[in-house]
């Protein structure tokens, strides 16, 4: 391993908080630790960082951490870091502090900051925390094990209400501008109609037909499950309600697909992601982004990360329709 130049690191979480957000902290610090460097922590991400809110960390502070959810540092969104002002002084106040590396967990808009401050001179690491699973250079991202999990639940829950009550339910999942939460819930809990913003055509009538059409066949409850990104959900279930005659609820699931204890796969992919950003910084790395593909852990430039697109695969969108009730591969 190569010279270790680096001696104190710091680490924080930006934008919305993720399941597993702990264990990657946690690995962070033990890693750091067990290679004889300081670890400081600081407080609610880049608003913590300008505001000196930065506090030195041990094993025993991240003891007992790796089960919660949410963020032991806590997370905050920062405009004034949006700012070249702010980012010099995130930069300075990295320096003042001797943080000579910096691990930031978020998104893209946290990569976005990680970035400027790899250019000001501060080696960063990124680790891809977000439930949406829309950061495009990963398979994965952490929290969104624990999220889908959470709204294939609570679907399960209210497709039973639905079917005793002979009901069509829209059911909304997050996911900001992607669609992959509502994608594999559809897949996950056999919905008979998937909004996501990557495909959807606002064809409401196309809807309206496929309930209609359901009912004819026999079926006491139609689930629609719509992404965050069409949004819109309680007016669209009055419209549907009153094209149908039949009675139609929304049930927007919010906030509870950001917390709970995470799973398996999101301690285990956090913790690791979280020891290679270490190694990374140990090894005189900076402006990277860590990632999982084809079943490694990687990194990624974060410029090239930042420039990369995603969409839905073809192909698993066309297997969703398909497992529908209503699916007829000539009419679509």
């Amino acid at each position: 391993m190569a010279e270790n130049k680096i001696k104190t690191i710091g680490v924080l979480t930006s934008g919305g908080d993720a399941p597993g957000m702990n264990a990657a902290i946690r690995a962070v610090v033990r890693r750091g630790l067990s290679n004889g460097l300081n670890v400081k922590g600081i407080l609610k991400g880049y608003n913590g960082l300008l505001n000196e809110e930065i506090i030195d960390m041990s094993a025993k502070d991240v003891s007992d951490t790796i089960e919660r959810g949410g963020t032991i540092l806590y997370t905050a969104r920062c405009a004034e870091f949006r700012t070249e002002e702010g980012q010099k002084r995130g930069a300075e106040i990295c320096r003042k502090h001797g943080i000579d590396g910096l691990v930031v967990i978020g998104g893209d808009g946290s990569f976005a900051g990680a970035q400027k401050l790899a250019n000001l001179g501060i080696n960063t690491i990124g680790l891809p925390g977000t439930i949406d699973l829309d950061i495009a250079c990963t398979e994965y991202t952490i929290g969104f094990d624990t999220a889908v999990n959470t709204a294939m639940e609570a679907i399960d829950k209210v497709r039973d209400t639905s079917t005793s009550h002979e009901r069509c339910s829209i059911i909304e999942v997050m996911g900001r501008g992607a669609g992959y939460i509502a994608l594999w819930c559809g897949i996950a809990n056999g919905a008979e109609d998937v909004l996501v913003p990557e495909k959807y055509d606002y064809d409401e009538q196309k809807l309206i037909n496929n309930i209609i059409e359901s009912r004819k066949k026999g079926k006491k409850h139609h689930i629609i499950i719509n992404a965050e990104g069409i949004g819109h959900s309680e007016a669209m279930a009055k419209r549907i309600e009153a094209a149908t005659g039949i009675e139609t609820r929304a049930t927007i699931l919010g906030h509870m697909q950001r917390g709970g204890s995470p799973t398996c796969k999101d301690r285990v992919y956090a913790s690791m992601m979280g020891a290679l950003a270490v190694d990374l910084l140990i090894a005189g790395k900076t402006c990277r982004v860590v990632g999982y593909r084809h079943g490694e852990f990687v990194d990624f430039d974060i410029n090239e990360a930042l420039a990369m697109q995603k969409g839905i695969s073809d192909y698993q969108w066309e297997v969703c329709q398909s497992l529908s009730h209503n699916y007829d591969k000539n009419n679509k």
